[in-house]
């Protein structure tokens, strides 16, 4: 759970070129495995929610199913036994982990997207009175359905 500490344990994994597999049960929405292929670490993650997202299976990483632990297995046996025999193969998924990592997940592009996105609500927001007449009308009938006969329910206090 310490970030500074889970950074340079990714660094040093990444040292003895090893891989990053993510425990199904530690996260939903994909933060460790971008923390993970950031560092350039090959990257096993559940198929299921964020994670299956970022990973290109077999590309940038691998996507694993966890109520199949043999399958799981087979699937890490299958990608060292791949770097032992191609020195190569650890280097092209840690290059396309970091590939993807720069073309999809970064602050710069996630401002971006979230900026656009709030100025096409804005806009809608604006153009379409909808909401605004809504809205109005909501609140008028709570106004003469409640409000006007609590008011005229209170006793006027006089000095």
């Amino acid at each position: 759970m310490n970030r500074a500490r889970n950074g340079e344990l990714y660094r040093y994994i990444a040292d003895v070129k090893g891989a990053f597999v993510q425990p199904a049960f530690y996260e939903a929405f994909g933060l460790t495995v971008v923390e993970a292929m950031t560092c350039g670490l090959p990257t096993f993650a559940t198929c299921h929610g964020g994670p299956a997202e970022i990973i290109e299976d077999g590309i940038s990483g691998f996507h694993i199913d966890p109520h199949h632990p043999d399958l799981v297995a087979a699937l890490l046996i299958n990608f060292f036994e791949k770097c032992r025999s191609d020195a190569g193969y650890w280097q092209m998924i840690s290059d396309a982990g970091l590939r993807r990592i720069r073309e999809r997940y970064t602050w710069k592009i996630y401002c971006e997207r979230l900026l656009t996105l709030s100025g096409v609500y804005g806009f809608w927001k604006h153009v379409s009175k909808l909401e605004r007449r809504e809205t109005r009308r909501y609140l008028e009938m709570f106004y003469i359905l409640k409000f006007r006969d609590l008011v005229k329910s209170i006793p006027l206090a006089i000095d």
